[in-house]
């Protein structure tokens, strides 16, 4: 079985030594998208505006390796603060609006660059 890395540069690029998502086999995973416009690099704080930016990049990276979120089986949101839930919840929900994949949520000390909000996922093609 083959491991090959996922890159697209409609996403944020990793910003360490991982990759923006790894394709193995049927699966693809895709690393904790943070809320990071790709093209000005602007990091979004405004809750909902970060969930649709987090949602947004993790497609990108999807799509780059050849799958939608409509596949997405598991994701895993890391919040700073659970506060915030029901502004994200009401976000993620527009993404994914049939037969939503498994979640786990969770609050976090801290995320990276000072982020509010960070979404990873597993998808099967």
């Amino acid at each position: 079985m083959s491991i090959a890395p996922v890159v697209t540069e409609k996403a944020p690029a990793a910003i360490g030594p991982y990759s923006q998502g790894i394709q193995t086999g049927n699966m693809v995973f895709v690393s904790g998208q943070l809320p990071v416009d790709p093209a000005s690099g602007e990091l979004l704080t405004a809750i909902a505006a970060a969930t649709r930016q987090c949602l947004a990049n993790l497609s990108a990276v999807l799509a780059a390796g050849g799958c939608g979120l409509e596949q997405v089986v598991k994701t895993t949101v890391f919040m700073s603060d659970l506060q915030n839930f029901a502004a994200m919840n009401a976000v993620y929900a527009e993404f994914f609006k049939t037969n939503p994949p498994a979640r786990s949520t969770v609050q976090v000390a801290a995320l990276p660059k000072g982020a509010v909000v960070e979404i990873e996922a597993i998808a099967v093609k």
